[in-house]
């Protein structure tokens, strides 16, 4: 029997001033986003990418394309991490390191590489904060990790805020013991220089490959010299060769980065596969309206009111949406829908206002779209519990203000039911075990956390959540972009099994 379930209708006007006005305004912050993007992907600038060449070695840009399957998309998290910080220290565009999502030999891999163009691949407090979060996305999801190593180690005028607290320097190795003891792959390319404290990181790997040229040491010839007055060369001290033939720390040594490049793809294409996620996935469907109208539902003013069901139905297979108490706490829409073929559970603020009857009075009333209400987030709790008991993954569009606030929202108890949206998002659980909670914002259009069992069993669901954030009041974060959302999500989700 074919499926009869309709698709969500539409009312936009394609042709209304109202319609175009957004076009434009969101055109314009796609244009001033990507120019954004381009300028921070240049790492610490041209002069510091020719000085990278000059030593024979390619940037991390560079060694992701040629590791990475040819015709296949490098997701990137975390571009714009410490955007606009230690300007006092010039700067240290995307952290001074690159992570994300590719495939190798059509594995999917975490990569993350040092930036030797930002400060000689320095560690700055952020650069570990990055690092970290790179590595709770690939421990939550078992995702393989890959690291390409090119780094001088913390950055030392601010070492003091780089070791101190549990999700700074020191978690990175924490995080290395704990991948390995769940079974999650790392591979780790030395392609520089490795020293102090971030020497640990590529010897907690599994698998250690090393350029001719690199360095790995805990101390350089300089300090070596300084502390016991002994006088060795860099490659006495950590080259290449010694770790190969008398240290016995690497398992490959190769010549340049093309070649360990190459090598790395050989050894990952030898991984073996357990099993997925266990989430239910039929052939996939092109959504039913143009994901580009997006840029005209959107409203440029955040004061003006849309209806998020527009959106909803230009990420979604089909247009087809199966709406969970539609009738009910309508500033908040849950509902279940299919993205790539994967069915998915969908939490979204409406962004247009509703008419609720007062349970109490029997009275009509107007609530705020962007706005929590009570019966909204006791709907919402009961759904996600729902899809966790269902083993169905989440999404999360955000536009939102917050809780209602006020005499009548505290006498209908709106703490409780806030605490029982709150903990059903962050108790998330599947046959009892406790996976992290799934709304994490990240990047200035989109966020994703994906949340995934404890390590055992290894072969237990994967609970997936894609939080995406519609508006960013946060000072100096540059603007949110909803335009390639509908397609980015979808993408997402692609790579995810």
């Amino acid at each position: 029997m074919a499926d009869q379930i309709p698709k969500l209708p539409t009312k936009i006007d394609a042709t209304s001033t109202r319609f175009e006005k957004n076009m434009r305004a969101m055109a314009e912050l796609v244009a001033a986003i990507r120019t954004e993007e381009e300028k921070i992907r240049l790492g610490g600038g041209e002069k510091a990418i020719e000085s990278q060449h000059a030593k024979k070695r390619l940037t991390a840009r560079e060694r992701i394309n040629l590791l990475i399957d040819r015709d296949t998309d490098f997701f990137e998290l975390g571009l714009y991490a410490a955007y606009e910080m230690y300007e006092e220290w010039g700067g240290a565009p995307s952290a001074g390191v690159v992570t994300g999502l590719g495939r190798v030999h059509g594995r999917l891999f975490m990569l993350i590489v040092n930036d030797a163009t930002v400060k000689a691949g320095a560690f700055f407090p952020m650069t570990a904060k990055k690092v970290i979060r790179a590595q709770n996305i690939a421990i939550e999801n078992h995702i393989p990790t890959i690291y390409l190593v090119d780094s001088a180690g913390v950055f030392l005028p601010l070492q003091e805020d780089v070791f101190p607290d549990t999700d700074d320097f020191g978690r990175v190795f924490r995080n290395n013991a704990v991948m390995s003891a769940m079974g999650i792959p790392q591979i780790t390319a030395i392609m520089g220089m490795c020293v102090a404290g971030g020497a640990y990181l590529p010897v907690m790997c599994d698998t250690i490959l090393m350029t001719e040229g690199s360095g790995l040491f805990l101390a350089g010839p300089a300090l070596v010299q300084a502390a016991i007055g002994a006088k060795y060369s860099a490659e006495e001290l950590g080259g290449a060769q010694m770790h190969a033939q008398i240290a016995g720390t690497v398992d490959y040594r190769e010549p340049n980065d093309h070649i360990c490049l190459e090598r790395l793809r050989s050894v990952a294409s030898k991984l073996g596969h357990k099993p997925g996620a266990p989430f239910n996935r039929v052939k996939a469907e092109a959504p039913a309206y143009a994901a580009e109208e997006i840029y005209g539902i959107f409203e440029a003013d955040g004061m003006r009111p849309y209806d998020m069901k527009e959106i909803i139905a230009r990420i979604v297979d089909g247009g087809k949406f199966d709406e969970y108490k539609a009738e009910y706490g309508k500033t908040v829409i849950c509902g279940l829908a299919r993205i790539g073929g994967f069915a998915v559970g969908i939490v979204a603020n409406q962004a247009s206002s509703a008419q609720q009857t007062d349970a109490s009075s029997g009275e009509k009333h107007m609530e705020f779209g962007r706005v929590i209400y009570t019966e909204s987030a006791e709907k919402a709790a009961r759904f996600i519990m729902d899809c966790n008991q269902n083993l169905v993954p989440l999404i999360f569009l955000h536009d939102v203000n917050g809780f209602m606030v006020g005499r009548d929202a505290e006498w209908s108890g709106i703490i409780k039911a806030g605490a029982k949206m709150v903990n059903a998002v962050a108790a998330r659980s599947n046959h009892g075990a406790l996976p992290p909670s799934s709304t994490t914002p990240c990047s200035s259009s989109s966020a994703t956390r994906a949340a995934a069992p404890p390590p055992t069993p290894l072969n237990s669901a994967t609970i997936w959540g894609i939080c995406v954030i519609w508006t960013l009041w946060a000072p100096k974060t540059p603007p949110a972009v909803p335009i390639t959302i509908a397609p980015r999500i979808r993408g997402m989700w692609s790579r995810s099994r």
